[in-house]
């Protein structure tokens, strides 16, 4: 078994390298011994890079294509000589494969709101989220800085370093920008390529390159969204002078149907009536063109449709009239008062027309009551 391993260990090496996997930017090419032989053949594909080191030191890196490595370990001759170190060769060479395709999707967010001053709003707190994509631009730069010796290595092992990175430098741009917080929205394209930008320099520090970042949403506060819907709701109003009088009309209207409550509800709804009639007539300061179907209120004036209960500008109501007896309403025609049971018209003996109960005399003939 021992001299097969041997034998296994002479072979000229084919060092290629087939990722299966999504997320691998690094993977070392594992040989016994790290003794790769003389003459050993390297493939290198697309979206690949190769770092040979030789003896400790970076001797070269390889695109795309196929190779001849030249090391010192000669097959059988090498491990041969190297008896006095236990038969294991002094002279070490590694194959580092780099992935430098485009990692895509990686997602980012603001762990805490970023404090901005608007003209609008004032001092607001924000929120954003979104993707990026980025890639290994210099391939000897990253094993140096951030590989190491590591035999293989995965996106998502730098990917908290680079989001911090990212938030950081988002964060300077959307608390420095002089956009107002309505246009942010509109935006989006123009602050991300800015962040870019900024962002890149740190990136290439490390080897790596920073493709493409999106925000896809910057969130308000709940009380600014609350102001913007106010705002919204206004827009969709428009004249709020006609609004005012269409919601006065309605609630007068409300008020007048409100009949469950007896008596007193009805006190109620025409108090209330009073009360919305008098501020809208203080809102309309603008004088209103006579219509057909209208007539005038003989208390104030005011035009109101014809079969109306009530006036919209005094609250008067059309449908009730005062007992000549106690003062209390009583439906117009009314013979006699529900609250204290007195006449409310009498008939003239002579002409037959409508007196005042008490009247000694009669208001269309002068004849003096018997």
């Amino acid at each position: 078994m021992g001299i097969m391993n041997f034998i296994k260990g002479q072979f000229i090496d084919v060092i290629e390298w087939v990722d299966t996997t999504t997320d691998t930017m690094v993977w070392k090419f594992e040989r016994k011994g790290n003794e790769i032989k003389m003459g050993a053949q390297l493939t290198v594909r697309e979206s690949q890079a190769a770092i040979f080191v030789n003896e400790g030191q970076i001797a070269d890196v390889f695109t795309p294509g196929r190779y001849e490595l030249s090391t010192q370990n000669m097959p059988i001759m090498t491990t041969l000589k190297s008896w006095k170190y236990g038969f294991n060769s002094p002279f070490k060479a590694d194959i580092y494969f780099v992935n430098t395709k485009q990692f895509t999707n990686r997602k980012w967010g603001t762990a805490n709101p970023i404090i901005r001053r608007d003209s609008d709003f004032g001092v607001v707190r924000l929120r954003a989220f979104g993707i990026y994509s980025f890639k290994v631009d210099d391939p000897a730069l990253f094993l140096k800085e951030i590989l190491g010796t590591t035999p293989d290595f995965s996106a998502a092992e730098i990917e908290g370093q680079l989001k911090r990175q990212l938030v950081s430098g988002i964060s300077d741009s959307l608390a420095e920008s002089n956009i107002p917080i309505l246009d942010i929205a509109m935006n989006y394209d123009e602050l991300g390529e800015e962040a870019v930008g900024t962002l890149q320099p740190r990136f290439s520090s490390i080897g790596l390159k920073l493709v493409s970042l999106y925000i896809e949403n910057v969130s308000l506060p709940e009380e600014v969204e609350k102001v913007l819907d106010k705002k919204t709701q206004m827009g969709v109003v428009g004249d709020m002078n006609n609004y005012t009088k269409y919601q006065t009309a309605e609630a007068i209207r409300d008020a007048a149907q409100n009949e469950g409550g007896g008596t007193a509800g009805a006190g109620v709804g025409l108090g209330a009536g009073v009360a919305m009639g008098k501020a809208m007539a203080d809102a309309m300061t603008q004088p209103q063109p006579q219509i057909s179907g209208t007539s005038k209120c003989p208390e104030c004036g005011t035009t109101v449709p014809d079969g109306a209960r009530f006036c919209s500008g005094c609250g008067k109501s059309f449908g009730t009239e005062a007992c000549v007896s106690c003062g209390k309403p009583v439906p117009k025609g009314a013979a006699f008062c529900h609250e204290c049971g007195s006449p409310q018209k009498e008939k003239c003996e002579k002409c037959g027309a409508n007196m005042i109960p008490g009247a000694k005399f009669c208001p269309e003939c002068g004849n003096k009551k018997e």
